[in-house]
């Protein structure tokens, strides 16, 4: 089995990452299409040059990389959303068990706005969500939406009801993982993942949501539009 599991940034996509990596029938891999959407788009991030040496720059020997056959029973993907330009393909999406992973847009912005000092809705990665699910669901492929708050909060309940969506048994390996690095990393690692590499599990449920600047309100506004439309069909956990 193969799973896509599609997210913007700052959105507990790598602690999902290393749950799922956690399981002993997993193979997980962390951002394929990065270097791609860095060499087509010109958009310069952090680590650029090492990122671009490091991975396939061309999306279409990514998409043969990645529909390649298991090396265990599961190989969990993390997808970064905004990495999948207008352009890149998508159709092998259609062979894969697609999960949204969501998260409310304060929360996201607050987070990368303090990685990153600029940031546009695009880099958020919602509209590009948006559109691949719906063309996920256009084409008949296996959907399923999850909220990281509601993973945070009860972390049992939602991967339990996420693995029986999936078709496959809950493990509670899932639920805690070595603190450190993972030999899956992508390089970016030393950049970004700083919490997660402390981490040993999923940490606190969050309570307030964070203060947003002016400047990103109308940023804040257009994602939370697209954000309830996710909310509204997301998974519940087994209680």
């Amino acid at each position: 089995m193969k799973i896509a599991m599609w997210s913007g940034p700052r959105n507990l996509s790598t602690a999902m990452m290393y749950s799922f990596g956690n399981r002993k029938d997993c193979q997980i891999t962390d951002e394929p299409f990065y270097a791609a959407y860095l060499r087509s788009s010109g958009e310069i991030h952090p680590m650029n040059a090492q990122i671009l040496a490091n991975q396939p720059n061309n999306a279409g020997d990514v998409v043969t990389e990645i529909s390649k056959p298991n090396s265990k029973s599961i190989w969990y993907q993390k997808h970064m959303t905004h990495h999948m330009l207008p352009h890149f393909p998508l159709e092998w999406t259609l062979n894969f068990k697609n999960v949204f992973l969501i998260r409310n847009p304060q929360r996201v912005i607050a987070s990368y706005s303090a990685k990153r000092d600029q940031l546009s809705l695009s880099d958020l990665g919602f509209e590009q969500q948006l559109h691949i699910f719906n063309f996920c669901k256009s084409k008949g492929a296996e959907t399923l939406i999850i909220d990281s708050d509601d993973i945070l909060k009860n972390p049992h309940g939602m991967l339990e009801g996420l693995c029986q969506s999936l078709g496959i048994a809950f493990d509670e390996d899932m639920l805690s993982w070595p603190a450190g690095r993972r030999p899956e990393d992508g390089i970016w690692a030393e950049h970004w993942y700083d919490g997660v590499h402390r981490s040993t599990g999923f940490g606190a449920p969050k309570t307030d949501l964070p203060e947003i600047s002016e400047s990103h309100q109308n940023i804040l506004e257009e994602a939370e539009l697209i954000y309830d439309k996710f909310k509204r069909n997301a998974l519940v956990g087994v209680t």
